[in-house]
């Protein structure tokens, strides 16, 4: 008779269900009762709670008996409790029919950990509700909601430049078959999904045999436990080069390498961390592999095109011109010759000497082009070009 009381117990967030939460934001809804008669209620509370937490068994045999070791680890980052209906001691009457009890609770303002999971741990958010009554079991609703902490990337750390170099003695059966060498370097640290990353590399193949080069995102999941760490590596993207020959050198002017939709970096939990890295690498046959990392941080807020308010014009001057190192050549090309714009004639015309051409300053190499960039106008002379003909009378102004 208890369970035909209760037709319906539902509990909803105001925000749909693929909303973001973050630090500081409010989680509201209500928790939806429907009797088909009058029924007494003892207790009724709403709980919030964010937990990150790790978990994994391992096993080994000895003798004839297998024995398990558990590694648990846990983390709780707010948990707050609503009372819906009391338990005051006395029992609560509700009539048949519809009832509605709003709830709402505050985040915390310090920052949270995204949402995530993984095979040996998870970072979860939810909204659980316990209804009390006598004579009954216990009911519960459990809702979980996303809580993704925003990670700006127009920070002067993660729009600073990474490079590096690397380079190993290939070995084939203890032979030395000779040195390769990469060298590679991206325009920041970070970046967002979809985005595209521009690699440039330098692979030098100093040996026998060819090489293939190679470039690829790997996403890095660590878990932490009882001082034990257990990590699971993925590969998120790829991008692959044309085969590098024999004492060869091959670079990479800039090659697209698109980023798949992807979770942020978590890097702020004690427990779990989600990581990712460009892998620069090639492939020797015959030997191991040789790889060049450098660090990548997946954001939420994607690149403004003038830099983040929070950062110096400095810093991002320091970033622009770095790249145009890059970019431009070592040496600026030099202003063309003065007799290739402007001709004898014109020049044997003109009083004053061309100006020297400068050196150095790469603003008055430009000034210098930009002068004579374009031919000088006709000289001037006292003679009209056009003169009145002889059968013409001259025409009177004052008439």
């Amino acid at each position: 008779m208890a369970f035909s009381v209760l037709r319906s117990f539902t509990l909803e967030l105001d925000r749909p269900s693929d909303a973001v939460y973050t630090s500081g934001e409010v989680v509201s809804g209500q928790v939806v009762l429907v009797l088909n008669n009058a029924s007494k209620v003892r207790s009724m509370k709403v709980v919030g709670r964010g937990v990150a937490m790790a978990h994994w068994l391992e096993n080994w045999t000895v003798g004839m008996n297998a024995e398990y070791n558990d590694y648990t680890s846990k983390i709780t980052y707010f948990r707050k409790r609503q009372h819906l209906i009391r338990d005051n001691g006395e029992m609560t009457l509700l009539t048949a029919g519809r009832h509605e009890f709003p709830f709402s609770f505050q985040l915390p303002e310090e920052t949270l950990v995204t949402s995530f999971e993984g095979k040996h741990g998870s970072i979860r958010y939810w909204v659980k509700v316990k209804l009390h009554r006598p004579w009954a079991t216990m009911k519960k609703i459990k809702k979980e909601f996303t809580v993704i902490q925003p990670i700006d990337i127009n920070t002067p750390a993660l729009l600073s430049p990474q490079a590096g170099t690397k380079d190993k003695m290939a070995r084939v059966w203890y032979r030395n078959c000779g040195q390769v060498s990469v060298t590679a370097k991206i325009d920041r640290k970070g970046y967002t999904p979809g985005e595209v990353i521009p690699v440039f590399a330098e692979f030098d193949n100093s040996t026998s045999r060819s090489v293939v080069p190679k470039a690829y995102i790997t996403q890095t999941q660590t878990f932490i436990a009882r001082g034990t760490m257990k990590q699971k590596r993925a590969v998120v993207a790829t991008l692959s080069g044309d085969v590098v020959g024999a004492r060869r050198r091959v670079a990479w002017h800039g090659r697209a390498l698109k980023i798949p939709p992807v979770g942020p970096s978590i890097l702020q939990c004690r427990i779990i961390k989600v990581e990712y890295t460009l892998r620069v690498c090639v492939e020797v046959p015959g030997t191991s592999k040789l790889c060049l990392e450098l660090p990548l941080v997946m954001g939420t807020i994607p690149l403004h095109p003038f830099g983040s308010r929070t950062s110096s014009v400095s810093s991002q001057y320091s970033v622009n011109l770095e790249w145009l190192r890059m970019a431009i050549p070592e040496q600026p090309e030099p202003p063309p010759d003065y007799s290739a714009v402007v001709t004898e004639e014109q020049a044997g015309h003109c009083n004053p000497a061309a100006p020297p051409a400068p050196t150095g300053d790469l603003s008055s190499i430009m000034a210098f082009v930009q002068e004579f960039r374009f031919r000088p106008p006709p000289i001037y002379s006292v003679v009209d070009p056009n003169p009145t003909p002889l059968h013409m009378r001259p025409r009177c102004m004052t008439c």
